[in-house]
């Protein structure tokens, strides 16, 4: 008998923490209802899209804002190990707030909204997405502040963007593998993309999403390491799954996220002056760009840590602009000791 009851005491301790476990990172929604957009465009009955993780400190010193990349969803950030206990996002330390973006096909997108769908929806931008962040954060978790924001490529340009839009409201900010503004470089390859899609006007939007992963993929990483790791005999296979995962996602959703990302450049209201930028903000910034990276120029980020005086790192290897994967060890171990 006196088995049977520690045995049951340990199940119901295990309950009890499996449902703590699933609380953390559980999806939640708020709702912006008629949500104005910058361009003056109206998203109806506006969701936002977010997960949290870790514990919240008694004096709220501890939040980490944690925005998705392009085509990315919170679910991605923690199925890559992004968020957890000594993670990039540590949330042994730090209460993390995951969002998802206008445009994952989680929080208002095309591919999900029933009163505009699909080329109805309105154009959001990068500045609307932290807009609404910053809405997130203060009206509905009711924050005055917040540790910091580290974001990953388009999460990056978010990044960026809160530096300028609410300097005041941050400490630190992680910016990887994005820029504050496009080069030219960078604008033709979304360009590209975006002309794959608009070509497929009328047709299937899978065979326009194949000819956009085919961009996509042919960008992601340099050419020494698709050499060096993909044999000639086995490329179709690599070709056909690099593909499928670019396909599953919808046309809409990423024509959407790659126009907010085309139009994106934090120095638009400083006359176009990274100085005149840099001189406003107030956070203080680790910069972090890949050795060689063929989807976000570096060269715009790294005048911008100069004007800063930001703490930097370069990401080495030949993985391009997936070095946050390849070298996560050092990118993880970097970020911690900057947060901290």
């Amino acid at each position: 008998m006196r088995k049977f009851i520690i045995l049951f005491a340990i199940l119901v301790i295990l309950f009890l923490w499996s449902g703590s476990a699933l609380a953390q990172g559980e999806l939640q929604f708020i709702k912006l209802g008629n949500y104005r957009l910058e361009n003056g465009q109206i998203i109806s009955n506006c969701r936002l899209a977010y997960r949290t993780f870790g514990a919240l400190n008694e004096d709220k010193s501890n939040i980490v804002l944690f925005p998705t990349w392009l085509a990315g969803t919170t679910k991605d950030l923690v199925d890559l190990g992004l968020i957890g206990p000594g993670k990039l996002a540590d949330s042994s330390k730090y209460f993390i707030v995951a969002v998802d973006a206008f445009g994952s096909g989680v929080s208002s997108s095309p591919s999900n909204s029933k009163l505009q769908p699909n080329q109805a929806f309105p154009q959001f931008s990068i500045k609307d997405m932290v807009d609404t962040q910053y809405i997130l954060l203060t009206r509905y978790l009711h924050l005055t502040r917040i540790h910091g924001v580290i974001g990953i490529s388009m999460g990056a340009m978010m990044a960026y963007q809160w530096m300028v839009s609410y300097p005041d409201f941050i400490n630190k900010v992680v910016a990887i593998v994005g820029t504050p503004k496009l080069t030219s470089y960078d604008l033709l390859l979304w360009q590209a993309e975006l002309n794959a899609i608009n070509a497929c006007a009328g047709k299937s939007k899978n065979t326009c999403m194949k000819v956009v992963a085919d961009i996509h993929n042919l960008h992601s990483r340099t050419p020494q390491y698709v050499t060096a790791n993909i044999l000639p005999e086995s490329f179709p296979q690599f070709l056909t799954e690099a593909e499928r995962g670019i396909m599953k996602f919808n046309a809409y959703d990423w024509a959407w996220q790659l126009k907010a990302i085309v139009g994106h450049d934090i120095y638009r209201s400083f006359g176009g002056k990274p100085e005149t930028a840099a001189n406003t903000i107030r956070a203080k910034a680790l910069i972090v760009w890949a050795k060689q990276d063929l989807t976000a120029n570096s060269e715009p980020a790294q005048i911008l840590a100069r004007y800063l005086h930001a703490e930097t790192l370069e990401l080495p290897g030949d993985c391009g602009h997936l070095s946050f994967l390849c070298a996560s060890e050092i990118l993880r171990d970097r970020v911690n000791t900057f947060m901290e």
